[in-house]
């Protein structure tokens, strides 16, 4: 289904339910391609920082765990969510498994792609740990590499918050 904003898409969550994207209208959210074996997974502890003190003004981090990647996160979604948990204190949402490329590409990724594209116009993510910001109308603002910490897109955050 082709959409215009990320609220036409609906996802699953961690747990196995489904949820509306339309549940987050008005929200800044970060939506990142996640792994619990990555050189890039201990920016779980930075997303959470971000999710801990922006979450009052109207941000959300997304986590949607993805195996697509040298096989960095292997486990089954109740695993995914007990490492995030014990290892970095996450309580933003994690959604269930997913694949971000190919035939199999989830539609939101295949939407958040095609919105921001990444190096010299490429939709493909080229790692885990890309992230996707996104506008409070739903709309995908910018998409930062996996080498993009956490902390280093605050700035931008803020800017689409309401002060």
């Amino acid at each position: 289904m082709a959409g215009n904003t990320i609220y036409d898409f609906e996802v699953t969550d961690i747990k196995g339910n489904q949820k509306s994207m339309a549940d987050y209208q008005g929200r800044v959210l970060l939506i990142v391609n996640t792994a619990s074996k990555c050189g890039f997974t201990p920016q779980f502890e930075g997303l959470q920082s971000l999710h801990t003190e922006l979450g009052g003004r109207g941000f959300e981090v997304l986590g949607f765990p993805c195996n697509q990647f040298l096989n960095q996160d292997p486990g089954n979604d109740d695993a995914i969510s007990q490492f995030c948990s014990l290892n970095y204190g996450v309580d933003f949402p994690m959604f269930s498994k997913i694949e971000v490329n190919g035939d199999g590409a989830h539609p939101l990724f295949r939407f958040l792609k095609r919105e921001a594209r990444g190096l010299m116009g490429s939709e493909k993510v080229k790692w885990n740990f890309t992230k996707f910001l996104v506008g409070p109308d739903g709309k995908v603002v910018r998409r930062y590499p996996p080498t993009t910490k956490p902390g280093d897109i605050r700035a931008d955050i803020e800017k689409l918050l309401p002060a």
